[in-house]
C-alpha cells in the first residue's frame, strides 16, 4: 500500500470516530433534554389534582316544612350540577326533626325554622358545624279564597264565630304566632294545634278552618288556595333559619357543598323569589 493510501485510510478512520463521538453526544443531549422535561413536567401540579373531587352519592337534609318548595328546587338545581348525587328531604316541623336527629336519624343536613329548634341538636353535640342564618320568615294570616269572613287583623281572628288554626308552640310557626299574640295581649283558642306549618295551611285549604296563622311563603306557596292579610305583629316575631352539617354525616363533602348552594346568590334568588327574607348582616 503506497504512502498516499495509507494517509487516505487514517483519514477516512478519523472522521468515522469523529461521526460516532458527535452521535453520542447527540443522544446523551437529547436524553437529558429529555429527562428535564420530564422533571419540569412531573414539578408542575396537574389540574386534575388541584380540582375538587367529583361529588356522588345521597344527601339527606331534614328541614323545615316551610322550606319544602324552594329547597326542593335547589336540591334538582344541585343534582344537575353534580351528576351521579341525589338530594333526598325529610320535610317537617323543626322540633319532630330535631328530635329525630338527637335519636340517631341518619342525615347529612338540618335546617330549622328557629335557633330554638336547631339548639336541641347543637346541645346534644350533633352538629359538625356552627349554624348560619340563612334566611328568615314572617308570620301572615291565610284564610279562605276571597277573605269572606273579612279578617284584616290579628284581632279579628279572637271572634268567636271563626274556626282558627294554629301551628303548636313547640312548632317555630306557633311559637312566633303566641309571641305575636301576648305582644298585642290577645288570647286566642284555635279548634286544632297542627305539628307543622303545612298542616296548619291545608285546614284552610281544605276548608276545615276558616283562618291560619303561617309564613307569608306558604302563602305565596298555596297560590290561589287561600288568600293572605298581613298584620303589623308579625315584624316583632319574625323567625330566623339556621342551617349546619350534621355529626356522621354520611355523605359530609357533598353536604357541604348543598349547604354553600343554599346560601350562594343562587340560592338566596330562590329563596327571596319564595318569600324569605335575606338575614341581617
Amino acid at each position: 500500500m503506497t504512502r498516499s493510501a495509507r494517509r487516505t485510510r487514517r483519514t477516512t478512520r478519523s472522521l468515522q470516530v469523529a461521526g460516532v463521538s458527535a452521535a453520542a453526544l447527540l443522544a446523551l443531549s437529547a436524553c437529558s433534554s429529555s429527562d428535564d422535561a420530564s422533571s419540569d413536567s412531573s414539578s408542575t401540579p396537574k389540574s386534575s389534582a388541584s380540582s375538587s373531587p367529583k361529588l356522588t352519592g345521597t344527601v339527606t337534609v331534614f328541614a323545615a316544612a316551610s322550606l319544602k318548595e324552594s329547597f326542593t328546587s335547589l336540591g334538582k338545581e344541585f343534582e344537575q350540577a353534580h351528576p351521579g348525587t341525589k338530594v333526598t328531604f325529610n320535610f317537617g316541623g323543626s322540633d319532630t326533626l330535631a328530635a329525630s336527629i338527637t335519636g340517631g336519624a341518619p342525615a347529612d343536613v338540618f335546617a330549622a325554622a328557629s335557633p330554638k329548634t336547631m339548639a336541641v341538636v347543637t346541645d346534644k353535640k350533633d352538629a359538625a358545624t356552627t349554624p348560619a342564618t340563612f334566611v328568615r320568615n314572617q308570620l301572615e294570616i291565610a284564610t279562605l279564597p276571597g277573605n269572606p269572613d273579612k279578617v284584616s287583623s290579628l284581632k279579628d281572628l279572637t271572634k268567636s264565630d271563626l274556626k282558627v288554626v294554629l301551628c303548636d308552640k313547640t312548632v317555630p310557626c306557633g311559637a312566633a304566632a303566641q309571641k305575636a299574640l301576648d305582644a298585642s295581649h290577645l288570647k286566642l283558642t284555635p279548634v286544632s294545634y297542627e305539628q307543622d306549618v303545612k298542616s296548619a295551611l291545608t285546614k284552610v285549604e281544605l276548608k276545615e278552618a276558616d283562618a291560619a296563622v303561617v309564613y307569608k311563603t306558604d302563602v305565596k306557596a298555596a297560590g290561589d288556595k287561600v288568600e293572605g292579610v298581613e298584620f303589623p305583629e308579625s315584624a316583632d316575631a319574625i323567625n330566623d333559619y339556621p342551617i349546619a352539617l350534621l355529626k356522621d354525616a354520611p355523605n359530609a363533602e357533598a353536604a357541604k357543598a348543598f349547604i354553600a348552594l343554599v346560601q350562594s346568590p343562587e340560592g338566596q334568588k330562590v329563596l327571596t323569589a319564595a318569600g324569605f327574607l335575606k338575614p341581617t348582616a
